[in-house]
């Protein structure tokens, strides 16, 4: 089904784009890129703001339509290493696998245009744009009318932290939801050795945090894995001064969507009364980002079919949650599908998503493309 100079034509694509990344809702020569390769395919490309590019193939039958998603987009980081590829953009980096997920779409965007006949449902070929920022790209493509005649939707994600060779998901709540946070607090400033004659917001801020660590152990149902992480504190200028105000900023994560009302209602009485009894006041401000990715169980089972058919029963892995974030969870949340791993976890990728040396081992590209492949011959 995958043929060798598909890949390496994979691997090909993959390259140039690592070598040449963009920034979240900055992706337009990626975007060119993608859509020169879908017009050289004779792929019809649907009207949607640039810089995601959407494609289109009617299928044999066509009384369903299913789409699949890559994400484009790269990380303000700057690359480590010495790879031959390695990034030419000083300070941007593909280090999560987004340029793989797009070569391996493309690759399944050019074995279907050359087996037109082979495939029922209608495909609908997504390359999204900002999966790493609020707001998000997929977010913008749903309010644009992306899914609005598809019936089911999936997407991969090559998964450092899956052994090489097993590929995997779970039904249900997979991946967290992310909010973030900002608590500014405002005190009353003055000199360093007059502490009593100030309302000190950096020692208030202390508390606060002491406070905020106590929302998952003890208000949530431990069933409800959560977590509440602050990220930053910032106040005051020199050693000898004692500031007006601090600003304290975190972040939310959690797989219940009842649980982020009660995490936020919580920050805000817990800042407010402790700022409170020490005499300054707290203003919090939340920045909503994405929702829970939840896993259709029906499409769950028709994917674990297929990576149990196709693959093999021991490349199947029934993987945990974790407190990660994708915003397919935004797909989801419209339409049934699935979330899919596959892991490459091994001497070519043995660095962590996000880290500078992160790379992606091209030797699982075969299997990434035909589980693609074996979706849409397969779904009916």
């Amino acid at each position: 089904m995958v043929n060798e100079n598909l890949v390496k034509q994979a691997i090909q694509d993959r390259r140039h784009l690592h070598m040449h990344p963009e920034l979240s809702g900055e992706e337009y020569e990626t975007c060119q890129f993608i859509r020169n390769r879908l017009e050289a395919l004779h792929i019809e490309i649907l009207d949607f703001q640039p810089p995601s590019v959407v494609g289109y193939v009617k299928g044999t039958k066509g009384d369903k339509t299913i789409a699949l998603r890559a994400d484009i987009d790269a990380l303000p980081i700057t690359e480590e290493g010495d790879k031959p590829y390695i990034s030419q953009k000083p300070g941007v980096a593909h280090m999560c696998g987004h340029d793989g997920h797009t070569a391996i779409l493309l690759a399944v965007s050019e074995w279907i245009s050359q087996h037109t006949d082979e495939i029922e449902p209608n495909i609908v070929l997504i390359f999204q744009s900002a999966e790493e920022i609020s707001p998000s790209g997929a977010d913008q493509l749903i309010k644009q009318g992306v899914l609005k005649n598809v019936d089911a939707i999936f997407g991969i994600h090559l998964w450092q932290g899956m052994d090489k060779g097993k590929i995997g998901l779970r039904p249900g709540p997979t991946m967290a939801s992310v909010d973030d946070f900002e608590i500014t607090i405002q005190g009353y400033g003055g000199h360093g050795s007059m502490p009593h004659e100030t309302v000190d917001p950096i020692y208030v801020a202390s508390h606060v945090i002491q406070g905020l660590n106590s929302i998952v152990s003890r208000k949530l149902n431990p069933m409800d894995a959560s977590v509440v992480s602050i990220g930053k504190i910032e106040s005051g200028t020199t050693y000898n001064i004692i500031p007006d105000s601090a600003k304290i900023i975190g972040t939310i994560r959690t797989l219940s969507p009842g649980a982020v009302q009660t995490i936020q209602n919580q920050i805000v009485q817990i800042s407010e009364g402790i700022c409170s009894a020490f005499g300054a006041t707290a203003t919090v401000n939340f920045i909503v980002g994405t929702p829970p990715l939840v896993n259709d169980p029906k499409e769950f089972e028709f994917a674990e079919s297929i990576i149990q058919r196709a693959f093999g029963h021991d490349a199947f892995e029934l993987v945990d949650p974790i407190m990660g974030s994708e915003d397919f969870s935004y797909y989801l949340q419209e339409k049934p599908g699935a979330f899919i791993y596959v892991g490459m976890n091994g001497e070519k990728s043995m660095y962590p998503h996000h880290h500078p040396k992160f790379d992606i081992d091209e030797d699982v590209f075969p299997e990434a493309i035909r589980l693609f492949l074996e979706i849409i011959t397969n779904y009916k």
